[in-house]
């Protein structure tokens, strides 16, 4: 995880990259490097469908310099050329009440679609072909076509398609694309698919509203859209499907986000796989960062400081440099990469964290957030009672009282690029995570990022605190760089797992013993690391993973699982089980969401003088219910809990004592000596198997220091 640094900044030149552009990059307070042999009518998108509930809870939108203006001004002012918009069917229960997420049903989405005309954008019509959200996790029909038969179906998606984009052509909207449903990994319009091979009724639905589009809109591009490039193979499987049920389409879509989907040198290639084998252009439908992982309006975004993966920092910069190589990776693709999308820059906070409840109104209202209470009863396994507001307010790229953000200019400035004064974006604070008792080996050097996409290794030096850490626990151990900046890596002991291979990261799954579909997978959905269980299926079924192990001491131990899972009720089974000689210990493993990780633990697993326990996850799952299991873990029970159960009281006083002192009275040298003894202090306070010894040392470290603080002698 990047950190953040404010740095003085400082003039330099433009990289060297740059030194043979025959026009010089504009000044600007980002770097940008320009992306060459952009086509003109290459797509610089946004996905802006929140809007009008937006406006209507009272969200203002600002230029550049904070001044009121209208959001497809500012975006067109950008270097933005395009609109996306999505599209459900009848998104309002039958009282009226908005399912939230825009409302956007055809009439509102042509109004969206309208104004983006109007500012001079063209528009992408994004058919979701639901009443409510669509991708991987959930194609649920609208309602209106709840109990048709497949031809029905067929015929119905049509027929609406047809009408939509009619509405669309009679308001005089500019369309340039169609999109036949959203994220299609799995279905579309209620049919869920067996597996990843496109079957017959998908291709002819996806088939229907390629027809609808070229009866209404001849001049319009047809797009599919699908996601997870970073599976291998995915794409391919998919593409030649729809070639092999002859399917009409121009260009295949794909979301990209940097958390889940793997790098941009393999979005490049396999988009490329697309165009050269089957003729079709290409697009990135859906792409953010993060410019903070602060939360603005009281209700929890996607990404927060665990969900963030390194590529980029956390900034404006950070949001600038992610859209910037997504533009680079879709142009290498050549002629048939046609353009880029952000997803929804302008979902913002309809008021501050702290009016949330005024806020849980205007979400209801006018369905600004994610969800409205309404949306359970059509969706009640993704809704539930996590309705409320926007998610993303931290990805957009305004900032929350409405001002663009200069990363919002990244469309403009790919075509020119931009050069700003040097400034460090990010410095690395390292992550490490060790079995306990082993030695705990920190690194020499940390990267720190700039804005002109250049790295420095600077040696940090490490405080001594990093040897008091006792017992599993983790541990905060400050540093300073050779340049003086201030970096803390954090430490993670951990007990000895007796579990082999707890997190399926390695290729070797001897230890464990499946049923099928449960199978080990590359995912961006793992708990930790690269690698998890997955499984899924479109009819009713049983799964499980198990493990016999052997040579564990006597003793009471913690056996804990980690899972996530979706479209699974709660008259589905999920266990997590441990069976000794002693007995048997059993707990439910949670689905709730995607993306919301439950840990089970069974706190008191009695293995007897045999050494030996099974442990098993298994599940008995409805159809279509997707899950993921990662983590397995086998702990003594000694190892898991609080910290050290020895007297901490004179430790505690002493590092009050210290956090008390006046700084502004003392020398540098001597305080950073304080701080020094400080973060033992505290490292001993956060041990699980600290000592008396340890407790009265750090105790006498402490005091030491505060005694020998020294004030800066007189001026002469």
């Amino acid at each position: 995880m990047a950190a953040t640094a404010a740095v003085a900044a400082s003039a330099i030149a433009a990289p060297a990259a740059w030194a043979d552009e025959t026009d010089a990059p504009v000044e600007a307070g980002i770097f940008v490097p320009k992306v060459e042999g952009l086509a003109d009518d290459f797509a610089m998108g946004v996905d802006v469908s929140t809007v009008l509930s937006l406006e209507e809870s009272g969200v203002v939108f600002r230029d550049a310099t904070g001044q009121p203006a209208d959001l497809f001004d500012v975006l067109a002012d950008s270097g933005v050329n395009s609109v996306r918009v999505r599209v459900w069917n009848d998104p309002f229960d039958a009282s009226g009440r908005g399912y939230g997420g825009g409302n956007v049903d055809v009439d509102r989405a042509v109004e969206i679609g309208e104004r983006a005309t109007a500012a001079g954008l063209d528009v992408l019509v994004d058919f979701h072909y639901s009443d409510f959200w669509a991708d991987p996790a959930r194609q649920l029909a609208p309602k209106a076509w709840a109990g048709l038969t497949d031809e029905q179906t067929v015929t119905a998606l049509h027929d609406f398609t047809t009408g939509a984009l009619q509405e669309f052509e009679d308001a005089g909207v500019d369309v340039r694309m169609v999109q036949i449903g959203n994220e299609t990994n799995n279905g579309i319009a209620g049919h869920t698919r067996p597996g990843r091979e496109i079957d017959a009724q998908f291709a002819a639905l996806v088939q229907a509203g390629s027809s609808a589009v070229r009866e209404v809109l001849p001049d319009a591009l047809v797009a599919v859209h699908f996601t997870n490039p970073e599976t291998a193979g995915r794409y391919a499987t998919y593409a030649a499907g729809l070639e092999a049920f002859g399917v009409d389409y121009d260009v295949f879509a794909s979301s990209y986000y940097p958390y889940w989907h793997g790098t941009v040198e393999n979005l490049t290639s396999v988009l490329t796989g697309i165009a050269t084998t089957y003729g079709k252009q290409v697009i990135v439908a859906e792409t953010s960062w993060a410019h903070t992982l602060e939360d603005a309006d009281g209700y929890g975004n996607v990404i927060g400081e665990s969900g963030i993966t390194g590529q980029y920092p956390v900034s404006v910069q950070g949001q600038a440099s992610e859209l910037r190589d997504v533009i680079a990776a879709v142009a290498a693709v050549g002629d048939a990469g046609v353009g880029v999308y952000y997803w929804e820059p302008a979902w913002l906070p309809v008021g501050p964290a702290a009016e949330v409840e005024a806020n849980r109104v205007l979400w209801e209202q006018y369905g600004s957030g994610w969800a409205t209470s309404a949306a359970s009863d059509y969706d009640p396994v993704h809704v539930g009672e996590s309705f409320g507001g926007s998610a993303w307010d931290n990805q957009a790229l305004f900032a929350a009282d409405g001002t663009a953000l200069e990363s919002l200019r990244t469309f403009a400035y790919v075509r020119t690029g931009a050069v700003a004064p040097r400034a460090i974006v990010s410095v690395e604070e390292p992550s490490l995570i060790v079995v306990d008792v082993s030695p705990v080996e920190l690194p020499t050097t940390i990267e720190v990022a700039y804005n002109d996409g250049t790295t420095e290794h600077p040696a940090v030096t490490w405080s001594r605190a990093v040897d008091w850490i006792r017992g599993p626990g983790e541990y905060s151990i400050p540093g300073t760089t050779e340049t003086g900046l201030d970096v803390t890596a954090t430490v993670t002991v951990e007990a000895e797992n007796f579990v082999v291979n707890p997190g399926f990261e390695s290729d070797d799954l001897s230890a464990w013993t499946m049923t099928e579909p449960a199978a080990r997978t590359e995912t961006a959905d793992a708990a930790a690391g690269d690698f998890a269980v997955t499984f899924w299926n479109g009819w009713d079924y049983r799964t499980s993973v198990s493990q016999r192990i052997e040579g564990v001491p006597a003793g009471t131990y913690v056996l804990s699982a980690t899972t996530q899972g979706t479209n699974s009720p709660d008259t589905d089974v999920r266990t997590l089980t441990a069976t000794t000689s002693a007995g048997s210990w059993s707990g439910a493993l949670g689905f709730t969401a995607w993306n919301e990780f439950h840990t089970t633990e069974l706190p008191e697993v009695i293995v007897g003088d045999d050494g030996v326990v099974e442990v098993s996850a298994s599940f008995d799952l409805s159809a279509g219910a997707w899950g993921v299991l990662d983590e397995v873990r086998l702990v003594d029970a000694a190892s898991v809990g609080g910290g050290s159960e020895v007297d901490t009281a004179s430790l505690e006083r002493a590092l009050a004592q210290a956090a008390a002192v006046d700084r502004d009275r003392y020398t540098d040298a001597s305080l950073a000596k304080l701080d020094d003894a400080v973060a033992v202090g505290q490292v001993v306070l956060a041990a699980s198997k600290a000592t008396e010894r340890d407790v009265k040392d750090a105790t006498k470290i402490v005091e030491k220091a505060v005694k020998q603080l020294k004030e800066p002698k007189p001026r002469q």
